[in-house]
């Protein structure tokens, strides 16, 4: 598994999957966020208690998801970094930072407008609103660290061992509305016997929330991909790639 894991992570063998990749996730996503957004604004019902406001769900949750997500992965890609030594997970990592950010903004930023006409406030210290406002401070850290040293390597491990000590604050942004009493609701989509919410409002739910994780696969994929080739424009393999796309352009 780990020389399978090493070969998978090889600049080169990297170069050209997340291409594949990034190019079939960007489609899929543009046409997901397409049906997404046609169902939650012309198909989907108002709800009973909130009214139109219940549609700004649409794009709150799944950047709530993505934040926590994308978290994740970036610990999961310190993890190999630290491990195993794989420097492109260190580019995936670095690169899905800002990505995380600006969801985790945008989390922030929809709760807000979904909360005054709902609480009647725009912002309240609830244990959810606040471990999700520690989680932007753990990605703006995070950004900061590696901008602040100018050795890579160095700056990639520092980084690595913050995202790998932010992760607590995962399980406490999840259940926190079963560990305090939160404004926030419990869970409606994850329960495991079977969803409280209409269908014709989780549908187009879990479309954006679907869209918008391949979306962020399609923007992290193509900015390691520059990064990978910043990194190795020295290496024999760019060499290749370049003189064969010059080539191309040649013999037309």
């Amino acid at each position: 598994m780990w020389a399978w894991l090493h070969r998978l992570g090889s600049p080169k063998r990297f170069y050209g999957w997340s291409g594949a990749l990034a190019r079939w996730s960007g489609w899929l996503s543009l046409l997901l966020g397409a049906a997404g957004l046609y169902y939650s604004l012309f198909d989907s019902p108002p709800d009973y208690q909130q009214g139109e406001s219940v549609r700004v769900m649409y794009v709150h949750v799944p950047a709530a998801w993505l934040s926590m997500f994308i978290y994740m992965s970036i610990a999961a890609a310190s993890l190999v970094s630290l491990v195993w030594r794989i420097k492109v997970a260190d580019m995936v990592a670095a690169a899905s930072a800002p990505i995380g950010a600006w969801f985790t903004f945008l989390a922030l930023a929809t709760g807000s407008l979904w909360g005054k006409p709902m609480w009647g406030t725009w912002w309240i210290w609830d244990a959810r609103l606040t471990s999700e406002l520690i989680l932007l401070f753990l990605y703006l850290g995070y950004i900061g660290l590696l901008a602040a040293i100018e050795e890579r390597d160095t700056a990639a491990r520092a980084a690595a061992v913050l995202a790998l000590v932010g992760v607590v604050n995962i399980p406490i942004i999840h259940y926190s509305v079963e560990w305090w009493s939160t404004l926030h609701q419990g869970a409606t989509v994850t329960k495991f016997d079977k969803p409280s919410i209409d269908l014709d409002m989780l549908r187009p739910l879990l479309l954006m929330a679907l869209s918008a994780t391949l979306f962020y696969v399609t923007v992290v994929m193509r900015l390691a991909r520059c990064e990978l080739l910043e990194r190795e424009r020295d290496s024999q393999w760019v060499r290749a790639l370049v003189d064969e796309r010059q080539g191309g352009e040649s013999a037309r």
